[in-house]
């Protein structure tokens, strides 16, 4: 009787691994699963704008790098780039990404659009920038248009006339971006000047009746 049951258990445990009996004697029928964490979207997009290797000719003999550059955007008007060189591709882009998060800009809209015409030069790199009307959508192209949508202007018109360089271009566009200024901010700076010529004018007058007597 003992033989009978000794096999009746083994063979119990054999069918049912996960068992008491099963092999390892763990207890509960199949593995809990593990909980993973859902993938938390960042604040900013980004995009590689360019990725090279580049090389240093030293006494040794030559040194590669890679240099990346990654345009960061909110596509709510904040924007940025960072350029940088690392020992490999990924440590390229992390060092660019967090130069382009201390560089970042808030671009001024108006109606969907930039308020007004723009032309901005960097070294061989030319931009022109015009504003357009709702349902234009974003009409560029190079780094340009990749700047442009990461910023989030809705409507504008771009073009490139000098270099292609993806770089030069991407610093003239964020250069003309930046440079942008609204009603406010002109009239602002109006009265400032005004106020600062009017005191001119009082101490100009008071020197002069002073000279006189």
């Amino acid at each position: 009787m003992d033989n009978k049951q000794q096999n009746s258990a083994s063979s119990e445990g054999r069918q049912n691994p996960g068992g008491p009996a099963g092999r390892g004697g763990r207890s509960g029928g199949s593995r809990p699963s593990r909980g993973r964490r859902p993938e938390e979207k960042g604040e900013f997009d980004s995009r590689i704008l360019e990725l090279a290797r580049v090389t240093r000719v030293t006494k040794g003999g030559k040194r590669m790098r890679f240099r990346a550059c990654v345009v960061l955007g909110d596509h709510k008007g904040r924007v940025g780039y960072g350029v940088a060189k690392g020992s490999d591709v990924q440590q390229a882009v992390n060092k660019a990404t967090n130069k382009a998060k201390k560089v970042m800009i808030t671009v001024q809209f108006v109606n969907g659009t930039v308020p007004y015409e723009i032309h901005r030069k960097f070294a061989a790199a030319k931009v022109i920038i015009k504003p357009a009307p709702e349902g234009t959508g974003v009409k560029a192209g190079g780094a340009v248009r990749v700047v442009l949508e990461l910023a989030g202007v809705p409507n504008v018109v771009a073009k490139i006339l000098g270099s292609n360089n993806k770089i030069n271009n991407a610093k003239a566009t964020m250069a003309a971006l930046r440079g942008i200024k609204t009603v406010k901010e002109h009239s602002s700076s109006a009265t400032r000047k005004s106020k600062f010529g009017e005191d001119v004018v009082q101490i100009v007058e008071s020197q002069s009746e002073e000279a006189k007597r």
